[in-house]
């Protein structure tokens, strides 16, 4: 399995930008699938985007359609979540997640997941 370590949450305020990171180890690791998640308190972990292996497939929550971007840069081996437009609902504690399959997919099981980073968002 591949490791994870993300950065990047922090606060800010509603309207304001934050980019996310996920440094992605292993062997294969260009290979794998990503995506990102997030949970907010008393709510269950929900899909937010995802990353096929080459970049070249996209998949968004429909909920962040428009304001946030996923990439990656293999050569790095980082994922980044860019975040725009922010409002107090984007607050929760977000994840990066790998998948074998390569095509970070909604559907996709992600077995490999990062330690979460805290984004809040004030008003």
């Amino acid at each position: 399995q591949v490791q994870l370590v993300e950065s990047g949450g922090g606060l800010v305020q509603a309207g304001g930008s934050l980019r996310l990171s996920c440094k992605v180890s292993g062997r294969t690791a260009s290979t794998y699938g990503m995506g990102w998640f997030r949970q907010a308190p008393g709510k269950e972990r929900e899909f937010v985007a995802g990353i096929s292996w080459s970049g070249g497939g996209t998949y968004y929550a429909e909920f962040v359609k428009g304001r946030f971007t996923i990439s990656r840069d293999n050569a790095k081996n980082t994922v980044y979540l860019q975040m725009n437009t922010l409002n107090t609902e984007d607050t929760a504690t977000y994840y990066c997640a790998a998948e074998p399959t390569g095509w970070g997919t909604p559907t996709s099981t992600f077995r490999s997941w990062g330690q979460g980073t805290q984004v809040t968002v004030s008003s």
